[in-house]
């Protein structure tokens, strides 16, 4: 009889292991307007909006960023654009992601505009949990990028 209960027990035991384990799986999925909000860059130099356009894909613009203007108190602008007529347009609400598809937990065909450096690159971007989002650049395929991990700007 002590056997007879120790089974049900322990099934019992795995029946609530069970059923935890699949509500965290289910809670873990990302879904696809997730991304959309104020993200602060790694390092802090920037707030980033994530935002849906007319087409259903994402992009993202820089709506704030910690030193706004240049040396001669102007605000930034994109200086290293390899486009002569591009240089003079500000930093500040620029678009630089753009084009991100969701496809299985990830956001993908994504492109990204270095205004550092002027160079544009590929780039997806996933999510570790609701709150923090890993944007990868790349040429040519993922395995030669980097990575940069933003947190969710929490509104007050």
């Amino acid at each position: 009889m002590k056997i007879i209960r120790n089974m049900v027990s322990n099934n019992r035991f795995l029946l609530v292991i069970l059923f935890v384990g699949i509500a965290n799986f289910l809670s873990a999925q990302v879904q696809a307007d997730d991304i959309l909000g104020k993200w602060i860059t790694e390092g802090g130099k920037a707030i980033v909006q994530m935002f849906k356009t007319s087409d259903g894909k994402y992009a993202g613009k820089i709506v704030w960023l910690k030193e706004p203007y240049d040396e001669n108190g102007k605000p930034k602008t994109d200086i290293h654009n390899p486009n002569p007529d591009l240089r003079q347009r500000p930093i500040l609400n620029l678009v630089f992601l753009g084009g991100f598809e969701f496809s299985k937990n990830e956001w993908i065909n994504g492109i990204i505009y270095d205004a550092e450096s002027g160079n544009t690159y590929k780039a997806k971007i996933s999510m570790t949990d609701k709150n923090t989002l890993n944007l990868r650049g790349y040429v040519g395929s993922p395995v030669f990028g980097r990575t940069t991990v933003w947190k969710r700007k929490m509104e007050k």
